[in-house]
Formats: structure tokens, sequence, C-alpha cells
């Protein structure tokens, strides 16, 4: 039986448009997931689109250097608004 995802954030794009982080398994291996999904009920359920990217746990620090770096680069420039 497939694991369910653990959520770790959602972010909201639009009323109808969400980008969801998550761990997800596949072939009994664990990834981050970044997907963003869809609503037509309100929010009552969520769809995943093919928009997204899965990384695998070895990226991970690769993935996390890159955020910190884009994080100070806008927040200086920010600054400088």
């Amino acid at each position: 039986m497939a694991e369910e995802a653990k959520i770790l954030a959602t972010i909201p794009r639009s009323a109808t448009e969400q980008l969801q982080i998550s761990i997800n398994s596949y072939k009994e291996k664990k990834y981050l997931d970044m997907r963003i999904y869809y609503t037509t009920d309100d929010g009552a359920n969520w769809l995943p689109t093919k928009k997204g990217v899965t990384v695998s746990p070895d990226n991970l620090p690769l993935l996390k250097d890159a955020v910190e770096e884009a994080m100070q680069e806008l927040l200086s420039e920010l600054e400088e608004e």
C-alpha cells in the first residue's frame, strides 16, 4: 500500500491554485515534491497538476543553498528600494 504524502507547506497562488511542498514516496524511496495543485470546488478537494518538481534527498543540500542565496539576494534588493 502506498504511503500517504506528508504536506510540509501550502503556498496560495490564486483562489484555485496552490503550491504544495510535501514528502512523497515512490518505489520505496522518499522525495521532496513541490507541485501546483488546483481546485474546482472551492477548495474541498485539491488535485495535482503536471507542473512541479521532485528532488531526491541527495540534492536537498543544493536546493537549500540555492534558496538561501535567493533569499539573501531578494531581501537585499527589497532593502534598497
